[in-house]
């Protein structure tokens, strides 16, 4: 199994990046904000308690998040050629959790690829993005406590897996299929596996 951390600020591409690691290497794609915004939609009881938080741009409770993505390994990840995470970890507890989480199944976390953009292409590409689809979060307030909350939060998991020899920083600004190939060319550097195709 080929498990990879797609790790960046808001905005910052992981999402478009992260359906390229799915096409090129067969993996199982988990994003945490597209589960959490499925449960919104469907007025679920999950749904109803990460609503209070993702609506001010806060982090969901560490334990709620775990237990999510617990639930979706088992059911939706199980003999996959392995799984990009999207959203997650996003602080320290949770990336011990996911070790934790990956040991329990007989693997581990291979990389985790930071995608480095300036917080001022951040801002714009966000703001781009909520008059394209209308997404709720996208606006100018609850951007900059997202981003507020990523710095303060999130930002010390580049440390955390710098240490562990696991943090590839790519810069993340410029054509997609460029950031694309310097993923790749990581990848088969560091861990030694190529695309499938």
């Amino acid at each position: 199994m080929l498990n990879i951390v797609l790790f960046g600020a808001p905005g910052s591409g992981k999402g478009t990046q992260s359906a390229k690691l799915i096409d090129n290497y067969g993996l199982y794609h988990i994003s945490t904000g597209e589960l959490l915004r499925d449960h919104i939609a469907r007025g679920t009881e999950l749904g109803r308690t990460a609503d209070k938080y993702i609506s001010q741009g806060q982090l969901i409770p560490d334990d709620l998040m775990i237990r999510i993505l617990d639930d979706v390994l088992d059911r939706e990840a199980a003999g996959k050629e392995g799984v990009v995470f999207d959203g997650f970890p996003r602080t320290i507890p949770q990336a011990e959790a996911l070790t934790g989480l990956l040991r329990k199944r007989g693997s581990d976390l291979h990389a985790v690829i930071g995608l480095e953009v300036p917080e001022d292409e951040l801002v714009q590409r966000m703001l781009a993005r909520g008059r394209e689809t209308g997404r709720a979060d996208d606006n100018a307030e609850t951007i900059k406590n997202r981003l507020d909350v990523y710095h303060k939060q999130t930002m010390p998991l580049r440390d955390y897996y710098t240490k562990a020899g696991k943090y590839h920083g790519v810069n993340g600004s410029g054509i997609v299929d460029e950031i694309f190939r310097d993923i790749a060319d990581r990848l088969e550097k560091h861990v030694g596996v190529r695309p499938k195709k």
